[in-house]
This record gives structure tokens, C-alpha cells and sequence, in this order.
């Protein structure tokens, strides 16, 4: 299969000529298609398989013989600056030999510039949603020419909360368009702004949800919390010449890792949402040149990030979402090439890793360093390849016999607990007459009860009202 065979024209084949690409990939063969013919497209695609391609050459190829207009004829939402930048500069890349203007909107730069690029006129927009309500409340854009929306990783858009923000930007657009969502996953959240954005949509799914690449390998190392830094440090050594992704949970933590490696003689980065966007490209250029070896990321700041051939991926700390385990890994072992992730798993993490190890199905690889012995086995509870160890901590039963079954009937039988005679017997003595004698079921004694009984005279104390049966009582 050829992308002349799925409808293109010659310009775009050209261009994609140029750039090597010569096969279309699963979700670019299934995608590309049904987009001409106009459909709106639901599709489940991992990141790193051609998914920008995917909705891009039949976007750009309707805007190209389509009637031009002052206002954009095409948005599309991307979650994070640096998606958004690269979407850009591929769809840049793709129409190299159309007449097509674009712009790409996000936060971190100059409103002014931004406006003034907008205002001169664009076809395409690709923004963050936060950034492009900037614009529209400054009345810097139009959006009611816009013939074809697109949600470009969507599930991660929903996770940061740019649901209201989606919500109000497809408010503003025209109901007549074409709309595609693109998600890695496809939650009860997605299938509901699905619902609302896409008409009768054709759903796509080329692989299973949360499915990794087949070419990354997969290993954990059960380390103490207080031995992390050792060890990254002791990896990232061994691999000195490699480049490599490091993942931490938070920003402040991102740049004191950084500086930490760095001071250990390997030169690092940091990239994350407090860093300017300048910082954060050039950051990015300097880790692609290999001017910078390790580069340490935040899971939103690192998603739209494209390393080609990216060796390793190491995850200092592992994500709270599992799902993003597997955005995390999906920056290596890209276009066929082979990756590593590994992780460093510390007791209090033992849970996430069975949660990540839930979603992707496999067994993980764990082992143990020389040098750096964990204080958790997997014989403690934390096995992550036993969910039934698990289960026992979570819900323990008490040691011993079941105590025996709870029969009808009065009588010396034994309590529920099963220990001691019934209920009814220890209840007697605390509720008799004058002399501690025990009340009788259905007598007529002065300290008893009857059950059913007439009587008006007063209750003796501790005794029920007349007619009312005793919980469990099966007399009568």
C-alpha cells in the first residue's frame, strides 16, 4: 500500500517523498480514507504511530482545493506546547508545496505577536485550548468559518481539565464540519465529548488500548526511596554515550534531579510547565543535538515530545495515573526502533507498579542491583505478580474454625460469635425480676415477657413493650 493508493495528491505524495516516507502505518491506512470522504473519525492511537499524518494530509488536502477565506478553516487542539509546536511543524513539513498559511497558538510567548499573526489571516490553527480562549476573548480570532476541528490527544487535554475550555471552543465553531478525536484511550470521559463534538463518527482502533511498543523492553529495580539518586546515577554512567529520558512525578523535584546529575559530570535539563517556553525549546534542541545527554521531564511537559531513536526511557518515579506509564514509555522505541524503560520502584510504589502492570497484561521483568538492596520483598505483600497476596492484606479473615451457623429456636445453643451460650441466655440475667431469675419465653411470670401477650399493667424495666418481638427470636 502506497499513500498515492489512499487518495492523496501528488503534492502531498511529493512532500512525503522528501521526508522518507514511503508506507502509510496502520491508523494512516484506516484514517486517511474516510477523512477525504469527509467523515468525522472517533480513533485510538498510541503515541508515535503516525497519527499527525493520519489527520493532517486529509485536512490539508481539503483546505488546499477548497475556497479560501480570511478566517481559519482548520483548528486543531493539542494539549501541550510542545505537541502543538510539533503538529505545526509536521503539517509545516507536509504542505511544503501548497499555498497554505498556519499559525501555532499556546501560552509562555508574546500574546502580541500571536494576535498579530492571526489577525493577518491563517487557514490552519494548531493551539492549546487555554491560550487560543486568550485570543477569542480578545477578539483576536474567528472561528465561524472553521470547516475542520481537530482533538489531538484528547484523553490528555480532559486529564489537565481543558474539558470547559474544549467545551466553550466547540461552542464558537460551526455545527456543519468535520471533526476527528484522536485518544490514546477511550474512557467514559472521552466518549462523552465524543457524543457531543462528533456525528455518527467512524470509530478506529488499530491496537488495543494502553498497549505499548513491541520493541521496548520492559525492567524493574526494587530500590530503597533514599538509594534512587545512586542509582540513576549508577545507570546513566553505565550508559553515558546514550541518550536518555528521565521522568519525575513533580517540577521542583525535576530541577533538583537535573542539577544532581549534572553535578555528577552528565550534562542535564530539566523541562516542565514553569520553565518559559524558550527555555523549554531550547532545552529540547540541546537534548536532540546531543549537547545534553539526560533530559528529566514531567509527564505533561514531555507529552508531544519526538526524539528520534530515543534509546531509553528510566522513570525515577512512577506515574500516579498507570496510564500514563504508557505515554511515557511511547517517547521510545518509535517508527520500529528498539527502546528500554526502566523503572525505579521504591516500597510505597509497590501498588502503582501493580496498577501499570494491570493495564499492559505482561509480566514486568524485576530485578535486583548489586549494591543497592531493596528494603521490600515481594514476598512482603508487594509482589506485584501476585494480586492474590494482595487481596489477603486488603481484606484478612480471623484465624481458625468458621463459628458454627446460627439456628432457629430457643434453647442453650451459641451465640453468633461463638462464644459462649446464646444471646437470649446472657440477655436474661441482665433483664430478670427481683432474684436474678431469668425471664421465661412465653411465660406468665412477673419478671417475664410474653410474647403476644395481653396485660396493660406497667413494663417491668428493661423489658420491651408488649407484642414486639425480641430480634431473633423465633418463637411465636
Amino acid at each position: 500500500m502506497t499513500f498515492e493508493s489512499l487518495g492523496l495528491t501528488p503534492a502531498l505524495c511529493r512532500a512525503l517523498d522528501g521526508l522518507g516516507f514511503t508506507t502509510p502505518t496502520p491508523i494512516q491506512a484506516e484514517a486517511i480514507p474516510a477523512a477525504l470522504e469527509g467523515r468525522d473519525l472517533l480513533a485510538g492511537a498510541q503515541t508515535g504511530t503516525g497519527k499527525t499524518a493520519a489527520f493532517g494530509l486529509p485536512l490539508l488536502q481539503k483546505l488546499s482545493t477548497g475556497e479560501r477565506t480570511r478566517n481559519p478553516r482548520a483548528l486543531i487542539l493539542a494539549p501541550t506546547r510542545e505537541l502543538a509546536q510539533q503538529v505545526h511543524d509536521n503539517l509545516r513539513d507536509y504542505a511544503k508545496h501548497l499555498s497554505l498559511k498556519m499559525a501555532v497558538v499556546y501560552g509562555g510567548v508574546s500574546l502580541v505577536n500571536q494576535a498579530n499573526t492571526l489577525r493577518r489571516g491563517v487557514d490552519i490553527i494548531v493551539a492549546c485550548p487555554g491560550r487560543l480562549i486568550d485570543h477569542m476573548q480578545q477578539r483576536n480570532v474567528d472561528l465561524r468559518e472553521v470547516q475542520v476541528l481537530v482533538l489531538d490527544e484528547a484523553d490528555r487535554m480532559l486529564d489537565i481539565g481543558f474539558l470547559p475550555a474544549i467545551r466553550r471552543i466547540i461552542a464558537m465553531v460551526p455545527k456543519q464540519r468535520q471533526t476527528m478525536l484522536f485518544s490514546a484511550t477511550f474512557d467514559k470521559a472521552i466518549r462523552e465529548i465524543a457524543k457531543e463534538a462528533l456525528r455518527d463518527p467512524q470509530e478506529i482502533q488499530v491496537t488495543p488500548p494502553n498497549v505499548v511498543a513491541a520493541t521496548v523492553t520492559h525492567r524493574v529495580h526494587p530500590v530503597r526511596d533514599t538509594q534512587k539518586r545512586e542509582v540513576l546515577l549508577k545507570l546513566l554512567s553505565t550508559h553515558y554515550q546514550d541518550q536518555t529520558l528521565v521522568f519525575a512525578k513533580t517540577k521542583h523535584g525535576s530541577d533538583r534531579l537535573a542539577k544532581q546529575i549534572t553535578a555528577a559530570g552528565i550534562p542535564a535539563e530539566a523541562i516542565h510547565g514553569n520553565k518559559s517556553q524558550n527555555a523549554r525549546l531550547r532545552a529540547l534542541g540541546d537534548f536532540k543535538k546531543g549537547t545534553v545527554r539526560v533530559l528529566v521531564a514531567t509527564d505533561i511537559a514531555a507529552r508531544g515530545l519526538d526524539i528520534p531513536a530515543l534509546p531509553r526511557v528510566i522513570n525515577f518515579e512512577l506515574p500516579m495515573v498507570p496510564e500514563d506509564y504508557v505515554h511515557r514509555i511511547g517517547r521510545t522505541g518509535r517508527a520500529g526502533c528498539t527502546g528500554e524503560a526502566i523503572s525505579l520502584v521504591s516500597k510505597d510504589e509497590a501498588k502503582l507498579l501493580r496498577q501499570v502492570q494491570r493495564i499492559l497484561k505482561d509480566p514486568l521483568e524485576v530485578r535486583g542491583l548489586d549494591g543497592f538492596p531493596p528494603d521490600w520483598s515481594f514476598r512482603d505483600g508487594n509482589d506485584i505478580n501476585d494480586d492474590s497476596t494482595a487481596g489477603q492484606q486488603r481484606a484478612r479473615r480471623p484465624q481458625g474454625p468458621r463459628p458454627p451457623r446460627r439456628e432457629g429456636g430457643g434453647g442453650n445453643g451459641q451465640r453468633r460469635d461463638g462464644h459462649g451460650p446464646r444471646r437470649e441466655g446472657d440477655r436474661a440475667h441482665a433483664h430478670a425480676g427481683q432474684g436474678g431469675q431469668p425471664r421465661r419465653e412465653g411465660g406468665n411470670g412477673s419478671g417475664g415477657r410474653r410474647e403476644g401477650g395481653g396485660g396493660n399493667g406497667p413494663r417491668p424495666q428493661g423489658q420491651r413493650p408488649q407484642g414486639q418481638r425480641r430480634e431473633g427470636s423465633r418463637n411465636g
